[in-house]
């Protein structure tokens, strides 16, 4: 039950007063009914999520010659493969708002980390692109599930440290993207070469937080069970909150704007950086090494940034400096690619920290559970799907122009809306209050 719920139980009704006072207090009992190991080891659950959400990605993308090769890929089906990730974090993000109020964010997310463990376990041991792309496809769905419903699990269980978890599991994230980009390929090596092994791997993780989840998912449930039966105790049911309309919300579609914004970027500067610097005579190890670097910048600041923007009631400065530095490093690769290609690599990275900062925002952009849930999945569902034609965009005029010069300018021009988009959408104001619900 909710602050507020509890809130309306205990305002005065006449002659009602002491018996709601007593039924809301046993309610509140009920819902501080968790076990003391609980706080601790669900942060640890977070962490070892939020370490799952890309390595099923990053892995493949360093063994994806080796993978194409070893199932007889066409270039068509390696373009939709590359596509699929984004899609999936659309479709599958949508049901994460209906399943949680039927089962709990926390079963859900276990059961997103056991789709992602199944997938990877699944898809060394296919022979063809068709069980490939339904295995990944499964590890996909469990990430966007788990998408979406972190943000809800900080919400509820952080509410008072919002910003500080955000940026932990943030930090957690983007490591996992880094150390799956960096590692898959010499442990492979180390491992017999196989590709089939070298994606293998990284099944063990998405176990281990399979494991994990699990006690808390019952902790949680029987926790949840317990308030419910205090709730018909009291003669009043609960009450399923579904959240607010967040298509009525100004700030709810600014937000999805901005993370599908952001998330081209980022697409865009994973998939094309290294080919910029390569066409501009950096060698291919160097332009490796300098996506490593872009990629690298994610870590410490997914930490510094959503700690900071927790503590700030607007958040659109942040926004804007994080677009300027990514104009600045557009700007640096159209007139001088080589000569400053470590300083524009350090500034993209800095700009692709958007993440951390719209994943704040939406923990930051509702008041309670419910809306922070329905949020989410709007957010990303709707900002993944405005993502995908970027990267495809961006190579056709390559394709076409013959050279970097138009795909830059536009990449430069797309951080232009974003910036305003992320002024709008870190005003101090809630979904809630703009789709008229009261506390």
């Amino acid at each position: 039950m909710s602050d507020e719920e509890v809130q309306t139980l205990d305002r005065p009704t006449g002659s009602h007063q002491p018996a709601r006072r007593a039924a809301a207090d046993r309610v509140a009992a009920a819902t501080t009914a968790q076990p003391t190991w609980l706080g601790p080891v669900l942060i640890v659950g977070i962490v070892l999520a939020a370490l799952n959400l890309r390595p099923a990605i990053t892995s493949l993308g360093a063994l994806f010659e080796e993978t194409r090769t070893g199932l007889g890929m066409s270039a068509t089906v390696a373009g939709l493969i590359t596509s699929v990730p984004a899609l999936c974090f659309a479709v599958f993000g949508v049901t994460a708002p209906r399943l949680s109020r039927r089962f709990g964010p926390a079963a859900v997310v276990c059961a997103g980390m056991a789709a992602v463990a199944t997938g990877l376990l699944i898809r060394p041991f296919t022979n063809g692109a068709v069980g490939f792309l339904a295995a990944s496809s499964l590890s996909l769905a469990g990430i966007a599930l788990t998408n979406v419903l972190l943000p809800v699990i900080v919400k509820r269980y952080f509410p008072d440290r919002v910003g500080t978890m955000t940026g932990l599991y943030s930090m957690a994230l983007a490591a996992g993207t880094s150390l799956a980009a960096a590692a898959t390929v010499p442990l492979t090596a180390a491992l017999g070469g196989s590709w089939r092994t070298g994606l293998l791997m990284w099944a063990s993780l998405a176990v281990v937080a399979v494991l994990l989840w699990l006690p808390i998912a019952r902790a949680i449930r029987s926790a949840d069970r317990a308030q419910a039966a205090a709730a018909a105790g009291t003669g009043a049911a609960l009450r399923a909150d579904a959240g607010p309309r967040v298509v009525r919300s100004r700030t709810a579609w600014a937000l999805a704007c901005y993370f599908g914004l952001q998330a081209t970027g980022a697409y865009i500067t994973m998939g094309w950086l290294p080919q910029i610097f390569r066409d501009a005579g950096v060698s291919a190890s160097t332009a490796g090494v300098l996506l490593a670097v872009t990629m690298v910048m994610g870590v410490p600041l997914a930490f510094v940034i959503p700690g900071l923007a927790g503590r700030m009631r607007n958040q659109g400065a942040i926004a804007v400096v994080l677009g300027v530095f990514g104009l600045t490093g557009y700007l640096g690769l159209y007139f001088a690619p080589a000569a400053g290609a470590w300083a524009w690599a350090l500034l993209l990275g800095i700009s692709n920290c958007a993440f951390p900062l719209v994943i704040t925002l939406i923990g930051l952009r509702a008041k309670s559970p419910a809306g922070v849930v329905k949020l989410s999945a709007f957010a990303q569902s709707t900002g993944y799907l405005i993502s995908i034609p970027g990267p495809l965009l961006i190579g056709a005029l390559y394709q076409h122009s013959g050279g970097w010069d138009l795909p830059l300018a536009l990449m430069a021009g797309l951080l232009v809306p974003q910036i305003a988009l992320g002024v709008l959408a870190g005003r101090d104001r809630t979904i809630e209050d703009e789709c008229g619900m009261k506390d």
